[in-house]
């Protein structure tokens, strides 16, 4: 019986972590860490950086093969938190794959910017309510 109960145990953890998207990222040049009311920008491809930005890092987000909540808006939500620990407030996507046949989740590539003038009154994403 212990050992059903250690795989059963095993199985979960399993599941539960291969059910989210998966991150890599690259800071090359971390910051210190910005508050929860810091505003941080989040632009598409369509949006142009501003001049002097100085660039922090780098996330990529792909399908594990089991994702779930890899939704567009979720994705950027994640990245807005990363950019917060690393002292970025632009959040810009440099690449979008849209889900498809082959994958049910959004694939990013995205930069991480520190920006000194005002984030808010730059073009940008709007996150959408579910």
């Amino acid at each position: 019986m212990k050992q059903t109960t250690k795989i059963l145990f095993f199985i979960t953890v399993i599941g539960f972590t291969s059910c989210s998207p998966k991150i890599s990222s690259n800071f090359t040049n971390p910051q210190p860490k910005l508050s929860i009311d810091d505003k941080v920008a989040l632009m598409d491809i369509k949006h142009d950086l501003p001049e002097n930005v100085i660039k922090i890092g780098e996330l990529r987000f792909q399908d594990s093969g089991f994702s779930t909540d890899c939704s567009f808006n979720s994705l950027m939500t994640r990245a807005r938190n990363e950019a917060r620990k690393n002292g970025a407030n632009i959040v810009k996507v440099i690449d979008k794959k849209k889900p498809d046949l082959w994958s049910s989740c959004y694939r990013l590539k995205i930069e991480l910017y520190k920006y000194s003038g005002d984030v808010s009154s730059l073009p940008q994403y709007k996150l959408k309510l579910d």
